[in-house]
């Protein structure tokens, strides 16, 4: 597949044709979303918590006599409808991770990868370095290769610091390594720039 090719200093340098899997149809696409609800699933802290009936503090002591008070009758004080009572059905900690094969994880990224390209959302770049590390360097780089204000996911196989310097303050830019790289990702932006090494590393991953 041929994929806009930048080089380090962010000029177009025409297409270069790369060896992203391909899916006819609809193939994956099930899956892809399998992996998806699972990544987000493992990324919920599940640590949620109330306090029921029996944790909440409280003396067990019936606050009013049964009868005689004019109103309603209550037990104790940790009562779910009273003021700093027990909640009823309340959150509890729990672990909503879910397993993703490796099968499944490599297919998807394939598939997410296959995706993006085809909708125009993936460039290369030949690297990423900077002449010093400032922000304005590295920004004007990240224009001509993605123009415009939208989000977009940065993708190398190891950051060096020069150019981690100069990106961190860069708002719409977000920042991951070929090894870190899943379909979630690949599916939350709608522009990824990523260098040609990383490239061929994910494409190794996606087809291995």
């Amino acid at each position: 597949m041929k994929l806009k090719f930048h080089k380090a200093d962010g000029s177009p340098a025409g297409e270069r044709d790369f060896a992203i899997p391909a899916f006819e149809g609809d193939a994956a696409v099930a899956l892809l979303k399998q992996a998806i609800v699972g990544y987000q699933a493992n990324l919920r802290q599940g640590n949620a918590k109330t306090k029921n009936y029996g944790e909440v503090a409280g003396s067990g002591k019936k606050i009013l006599p049964q009868k005689g008070s004019g109103g309603s009758r209550h037990g104790d004080k940790r009562a779910p409808q009273l003021y700093k009572g027990g909640v009823v059905f309340g959150p509890r900690p729990r672990d909503w991770s879910k397993a993703i094969p490796a099968t499944q994880r490599r297919k998807a990224l394939g598939r997410a990868l296959f995706d993006l390209a085809t909708a125009g959302g993936l460039s290369v770049i030949e690297r990423f370095e900077v002449a010093q590390p400032k922000t304005k360097v590295f920004a004007s780089v990240l224009t001509k290769v993605s123009p415009g204000t939208r989000r977009v996911l940065l993708v190398d196989a190891a950051w060096a610091e020069p150019v981690r310097r100069a990106s961190r303050n860069v708002a719409r830019a977000e920042f991951t390594n070929s090894t870190n790289l899943n379909a979630l990702d690949l599916v939350r932006h709608g522009a990824v720039v990523i260098t040609e090494k990383a490239l061929e590393q994910v494409i190794a991953r996606a087809s291995n």
